[in-house]
């Protein structure tokens, strides 16, 4: 009994997606707290490997039996439930989705199991439909785990002022972040030679977009203003400074922009400015670009969280993002490692500011140093998903609700 599986349930690689990738670090590193249980998952389809069973169809409007019974079968320690909306979101032959109802079908299935959700989207100003999900959500799990302290007590004064009663079993966990990605000054001429960087003359010095081209990340954004930060930058400190784009596209409805940003950067690299890299933004090669650069923008203008981000925070990279932008804003004002802007203009000085301020750099690196070690880093994380089990757990045999106290 003791030695009972923890059981996740997620998208999962070789899918391309965020929440896939996220499920397999932070099952590496609930493994790593917990060797004496197997983590094993349950994931759509098209997921794999060892331990992981790819038996979520979508097809199917009843998708969730299957993993329901294959729940009882695995009679786990504590289910761990990933949760994004398109993950569970099940279409009719009209295209007409179901509202997550199959999801919180399966919460009610495995209810005499603890289970323990974390929701990777939970927007501080709720619309009407997701304020009912996550009431429906919490009255179905015994542990919900949101990212931010905010979203917490967001949802707090959403339900007053709807009359509902505020959940007690919401704790916040923060998205995890490897503390094994940080390479020395001393070892980025390699990782540089081993992108080819070198041959194609990248500057010494670098600022960064990297991850995912989605339409939403807005990279135009620096683009259209490069030549010209590049070119106030070297009239004030006379470095060169190079703008590395590396990436690629997922979704082939973002196809427009991919295309329209590429080429805005070509255009650029033939000025000799900057210079584009396709890639896939996963395992290794994902870090290793992001540590050449000296300091990294992520311009996107609609995230909850960000797997970009929590990357940029495991490498003590100096960033740059948009504000106010939800969880974004929240780990750059928890954190002290990152600047925020809100226009152009903004965006423009605070790049130049970075760029000539080596000082600040290192400041904002040693902040975000201290906040992996102590706060995101994935060993803390995972004993935070630990006394979620306990939690749930306690919950689930006693029949009493976990009742944690309020933000506020």
């Amino acid at each position: 009994m003791t030695n009972n599986p923890i059981v996740m349930i997620s998208s999962y690689p070789p899918r391309l997606c965020g929440i896939a990738t996220f499920c397999e670090e932070a099952r590496e590193f609930i493994q790593k707290a917990n060797p004496d249980r197997e983590v094993l998952v349950i994931s759509h389809i098209d997921g794999g490997g060892e331990g992981v069973f790819p038996i979520i169809d979508l097809q199917r409007s009843d998708w969730w039996k299957p993993v329901a019974e294959k729940i009882e079968k695995l009679d786990p320690y504590a289910v761990h439930i990933e949760h994004e909306y398109g993950l569970y979101e099940y279409k009719d032959q009209r295209g007409i989705g179901d509202g997550n109802d199959g999801f919180l079908d399966l919460l009610e299935a495995i209810g005499n199991f603890p289970i323990v959700v974390e929701p990777h989207t939970i927007h501080g100003r709720l619309r009407d439909f997701e304020a009912d999900f996550i009431y429906k959500l919490t009255q179905r799990s015994h542990v919900v785990l949101f990212k931010c302290h905010y979203q917490k007590w967001r949802l707090d004064w959403t339900f007053q002022g709807k009359g509902w009663p505020t959940p007690r079993n919401i704790m916040v966990v923060p998205h995890g972040a490897r503390p094994d990605k940080r390479w020395g000054v001393h070892e980025i001429p390699a990782l540089r030679k081993e992108f080819g960087l070198e041959e194609i003359g990248l500057a010494d010095h670098v600022v960064g977009m990297i991850g995912w081209i989605q339409s939403n990340k807005r990279w135009d954004i620096l683009i259209s203003m490069w030549e010209d930060i590049h070119n106030e930058i070297k009239s004030l400190n006379g470095q060169d400074w190079d703008l590395l784009a590396a990436g690629a596209m997922r979704d082939p409805n973002h196809r427009r922009d991919y295309e329209d940003w590429k080429s805005g950067v070509q255009v650029l690299a033939g000025k000799g400015l900057a210079h584009y890299h396709e890639f896939i933004p996963r395992g290794d090669d994902y870090y290793k670009i992001m540590a050449v650069c000296d300091f990294i923008v992520l311009p996107t203008i609609d995230e909850t969280q960000s797997g970009t981000l929590a990357r940029i925070i495991a490498l003590n990279k100096p960033y740059i993002t948009t504000a106010p932008m939800e969880g974004l804003t929240a780990q750059t004002l928890e954190s002290e490692g990152g600047l925020l802007f809100t226009t152009k203009k903004m965006l423009r000085r605070k790049v130049i500011e970075l760029a000539t301020n080596e000082t600040l750099r290192l400041e904002l690196g040693e902040n975000l140093k201290r906040y992996l070690d102590n706060v995101v880093c994935w060993e803390v994380v995972a004993r935070q998903y630990n006394e979620a089990y306990k939690l749930a757990r306690k919950a689930a045999n006693s029949g009493r609700p976990v009742v944690l106290d309020l933000e506020f």
